[in-house]
């Protein structure tokens, strides 16, 4: 099975705040346009141009390369519109939890072409969001338990410090650049999350990533409304003093074609960007498919990152049928989090009934083992029962697999060509950032 079906004009779960957000940003393009590479130079260098950047600090807040996006087009227009404007220019990669990029990643992340970032953008220094170092972070204050328990629709009731790195409050504007998908964790990514968890500390990305698992992640990614989890981050990033401005992109997925760029403060635009992202990064199927296999592309390097193949699948699989992640380059579960090895792969369900084991393990690794596991039900009585089966046909050894709660398939014996033939399989090419549901 390999008919890849569009998405209907109008998505599910249109949101009257997210459209009443949008109209505040400045927007180029659409769902069916495709942008020239001057047509976004021009956009970016006259939003910024207007903007009130004169002799100000500004650090730049950047992805690291597990998204599809052209950053080296859109960082070289945001450095000209910048570069003698603003009194100091930093970029800050969002990281989240992930591994550092080293210096050849770098450069070749964010344009330095055949020489270096110092040449390619003179007066701009760049940094990793370095999250193992607590001298990175400064607390900008506390949401109240009562406020999470609200933000939360009651799900939560505990307070949180609100960290994050230093360099977004020691400049005078916070400029997030990157591209909107459908996310498994806050509905649609982008805005206000490269702040939390991008470049956050250990407490927000927690209560954030264990919100989200309680919705769970069939249930909140690609929900164009303001998500609880969204909710929670927004009211995370209104303790940062520093002004806040984005430009949301909206890439053609696996490629560094631009359907949509959005300008305006990091709600604004955001809003502006994720309609455009539901209309082109939501695709349906009429019926269940009994098998996918999500073929991931370089970029993913561990299962940490690669479980996107499995997130936005999980909706169109039948009961009982299973998702295979295909990715030989793979050897590790994870770089940074090895106690997802130790506690394996588990529905919600599991983890709540058995919550004195586990409440100490951080939750945002909890939360990333029911992402991938998906739904199911657990008692003591009649152990796990999982929804959906999930097989990895990956680099990582067998032991390791089956020790983690996941299938196993030797990725040698996987016939791509024979799988699309199939027609109780469904391939998906460059999986990880488009979404599939049922009509």
């Amino acid at each position: 099975m390999t008919s890849t079906p569009t998405a209907p004009s109008e998505a599910p779960g249109t949101s009257t705040v997210v459209e009443e957000l949008a109209r505040d940003a400045a927007v180029l393009g659409g769902p069916e346009e495709v942008l020239s590479e001057e047509q976004v130079d021009t956009f970016v260098r006259e939003q910024l141009g207007h903007a009130d950047l004169d002799g100000r600090s500004v650090c730049v807040v950047v992805p690291d390369g597990t998204r599809s996006c052209p950053l080296p087009l859109l960082l070289k227009a945001v450095h000209g519109a910048l570069a003698g404007r603003a009194s100091r220019l930093t970029v800050l990669v969002a990281l989240g939890t992930h591994a550092a990029m080293d210096g050849d990643r770098l450069r070749r992340h964010l344009g330095g072409d055949s020489g270096t970032l110092e040449t390619a953008y003179p007066g701009m220094s760049v940094v990793n969001h370095e999250w193992w170092d607590p001298d990175t972070f400064v607390t900008v204050g506390t949401i109240s338990a009562d406020r999470i328990g609200e933000l939360s629709e009651g799900r939560l009731h505990r307070s949180v410090d609100v960290r994050l790195n230093r360099a977004v409050v020691e400049h005078d504007v916070a400029l997030v650049l990157g591209p909107v998908f459908p996310h498994e964790v806050v509905g649609f990514s982008g805005g206000n999350k490269y702040f939390f968890p991008g470049v956050s500390g250990q407490e927000v990305i927690d209560l954030s990533h264990w919100l989200g698992a309680l919705i769970t992640s069939a249930k909140i990614i690609g929900s164009r409304g303001i998500t609880p989890v969204r909710a929670l981050i927004d009211d995370a990033a209104a303790l940062i003093p520093t002004e806040k401005l984005a430009l949301c992109v909206v890439v053609r997925s696996g490629s560094d074609d631009l359907h949509a760029i959005s300008f305006g403060d990091t709600r604004s635009a955001w809003a502006a960007a994720a309609q455009v992202s539901a209309e082109t990064h939501v695709r349906y199927l009429d019926a269940p498919v009994k098998r996918v296999l999500s073929v991931m592309p370089p970029k993913y390097d561990d299962i940490w990152t690669a479980a996107k193949g499995f997130y936005k699948l999980e909706p169109v699989v039948a009961d009982g049928g299973e998702v295979i992640l295909y990715a030989p380059h793979i050897t590790e579960i994870s770089a940074m989090h090895p106690e997802i090895n130790e506690i394996g792969y588990h529905c919600r369900d599991y983890f709540l009934a058995q919550w004195d084991r586990f409440k100490d393990v951080h939750w945002g690794v909890l939360a990333h083992s029911t992402h991938l596991r998906g739904a199911g039900t657990y008692d003591e009585q009649h152990g796990e029962h999982l929804r959906v089966t999930v097989t990895l046909a990956t680099g990582i050894p067998e032991d390791v697999v089956r020790r983690a709660n996941l299938n196993y398939l030797d990725p040698t014996s996987v016939d791509v060509a024979a799988y699309e033939q199939d027609p109780d399989t469904f391939v998906v090419p460059q999986a990880g950032e488009v979404l599939f549901r049922l009509r």
